[in-house]
């Protein structure tokens, strides 16, 4: 242990720890930005800064180890005085229009200027450009390079967490940038659009392409329909925004929300969730039943972030995804037929809107395969930031509001659909079902709890009708290419795979609210999502009386002619750099 002064407090941690991580279990907070823990501690801010007894320059508290004896000044003039200068140097090359900015209220630039009490800049200011021309405004991701602060955390993110290296430092000097590497366009680039490294940047220097007018110009045109889903970790992201408790999450609440801004039918995505585990759930058995001459594991295919890192990381595996189709695109190909049917009204007419805590859900939107003679299955994707944005731009706020109902057919989920916003869930939602068509009896909904909890890789064998079923579920792409490696490698076997490109799952997608506290909110968000699973009267996506009825009068059966023709996907059918 290492005994050391800080601000006049006297703290003990132990050896290797930074100034930082010892100043904050004292509970002295010392502002910085492009620190990550354990992904960025290259101190390219500098806003760190602080100053030590007998040391004449100043030192980052980042990455700079406790010594025995060390006296540290946080707060000194010096200190201040250096930190103020420093940010002053980043705002010269910044976008500061923060009124027009999507970051404004969550950006860490914003709040540290304004904390240090900066209302005019003494240095010339220099906007940087990209090396390569403008940004491809109709990808779904992009890029500011006038709000970059070069914190390095883009590249990081992407480098170890999920391993996809798309940024990379581009030019010298004061000419020094981030840009997409190898000379690349974004679109031109395996991204993988999971939208970690906007999650993580502490400014606007990325964010997703803003469809809000799309969605305002279909409210408003009196030729077209609009009807919504919502994804389930939509639900308990928008809790934190207006305070309400996770463990409620009311459907209700946001369902009078979206009437009031103009959609007329309001449904959920779990309905779509449940679809999924019934197409999938039954492809799995049909696939293990004839395992000798199968391709192992099978892999899920609901994570659009996966699907394409999988295709741009490891084509010679996308005949071992599933070709049973996303919750949101199953959702959209049976509202443009049985729905639209059902109300009475040509599919052209129906403009469907997908709230999603998802990036990548914007591209699979786009896919030619996610179309029929009607046109798109789903037409715009907002992300929850993009939700919360419009709501508050109407001044509508969920939790001031009483509960309505979602709307029929359509509007009845279960405890299965709704966990798949978690890591772990579509499996353990697909195991449910599967024990089901195995033994003919429904098993209890606790039954493959314990795939809930561990590690990001984590495995489990379970039995169905006498044989074992080799599981495995990972979320990050960084986790997930370790596992493939090992499965080329011959070094596992699992027959079954769930991968969720986003740590955490889609509870963690790159479409969530952003933290001013760089704050990882996944964790909790799954507690909620398995909380209202567990309150539910359905738990098994076969129970679903509207799915039950789904089949009877429109598709059959799964896997059936028509299923396959509306739920099912060619995941060969298309390259990643399409559509863009």
């Amino acid at each position: 242990m290492v005994t050391l002064t800080i601000d006049n407090q006297t703290v003990r941690v132990a050896e290797g720890t930074t100034i930082l991580e010892a100043a904050k279990s004292a509970g002295i907070i010392i502002p910085h930005l492009c620190y990550l823990k354990e992904l960025n501690e290259i101190a390219a801010c500098r806003v760190c800064s602080v100053e030590v007894e007998g040391e004449t320059a100043m030192v980052t508290a980042c990455n700079s180890s406790v010594v025995e004896g060390m006296v540290v000044h946080t707060n000194s003039p010096r200190a201040r005085e250096t930190r103020r200068i420093n940010v002053e140097l980043i705002l010269s090359q910044h976008d500061c229009l923060c009124a027009t900015c999507v970051r404004s209220g969550s950006c860490q630039l914003q709040r540290l200027a304004n904390s240090l009490g900066i209302i005019s800049l003494p240095y010339e200011r220099e906007l940087p450009k990209g090396a390569r021309g403008a940004w491809t405004t109709t990808y779904p991701l992009y890029r500011d390079y006038q709000k970059c602060i070069k914190c390095m955390r883009c590249i990081q993110v992407c480098d170890k967490m999920q391993t996809v290296h798309i940024w990379d430092v581009d030019g010298t000097g004061s000419r020094t940038t981030v840009d997409v590497s190898h000379n690349r366009v974004i679109k031109d680039s395996d991204c993988t659009l999971c939208g970690q490294c906007i999650t993580h940047c502490p400014t606007a220097g990325l964010r997703e392409r803003d469809d809000t007018d799309k969605v305002y110009s279909a409210l408003a045109n009196p030729e077209l329909i609009p009807i919504v889903q919502i994804a389930p970790a939509v639900r308990t992201a928008l809790c934190e925004a207006y305070g309400v408790s996770p463990q409620e999450a009311p459907m209700g609440k946001l369902a009078a929300a979206l009437r009031r801004m103009g959609f007329r039918y309001v449904y959920d995505t779990c309905f779509g969730a449940d679809l999924t585990i019934m197409e999938e759930a039954n492809e799995f058995l049909e696939k293990f039943k004839n395992g000798k001459t199968k391709k192992f594991p099978l892999f899920t295919s609901c994570c659009p972030g996966w699907v394409r890192f999988l295709k741009g990381k490891f084509p010679e595996l996308t005949d071992r995804l599933s070709t049973s189709k996303s919750p949101q695109q199953m959702f959209g190909a049976i509202a443009k037929t049985w729905l639209a049917k059902k109300l009475g009204t040509e599919p052209e007419k129906l403009f469907l809107v997908s709230i999603m805590p998802c990036l990548a859900k914007k591209a699979e939107c786009d896919l030619p395969t996610m179309q029929t003679q009607h046109g798109k299955d789903v037409d715009c994707v907002l992300t929850t930031r993009e939700f919360i944005r419009m709501l508050n731009a109407d001044r509508i706020y969920p939790h001031l509001l009483k509960e309505e109902p979602l709307d029929d057919p359509m509007g009845t989920h279960t405890g299965a659909g709704t966990i798949f916003g978690v890591t772990g869930g579509v499996m353990e939602a697909a195991l449910r079902t599967a024990y089901y068509e195995v033994t003919g009896k429904d098993p209890d909904p606790d039954l493959f709890a314990d795939i809930r909890t561990g590690p990001a890789l984590r495995e489990r064998t379970y039995t169905l009708g006498g044989a074992d079923v080799h599981c495995a579920v990972v979320s990050g792409l960084g986790n997930a290419r370790h596992l493939l490696e090992a499965i080329k490698a011959g070094k596992v076997h699992y027959d079954f795979v769930e991968v969720m490109a986003c740590p955490g799952g889609c509870s963690g997608g790159g479409g969530q609210p952003i933290s001013i506290d760089d704050e990882e909110r996944a964790e909790a968000r799954g507690q909620s999502l398995y909380a209202l699973d567990q309150k539910m009267a359905l738990r098994l996506s076969h129970r679903n009386p509207q799915i039950e009825a789904l089949y009877a009068e429109f598709l059959g059966s799964p896997l059936s002619e028509k299923a396959e023709e509306l739920l099912h996907t060619d995941q060969g059918a298309w390259e990643v750099t399409e559509c863009y």
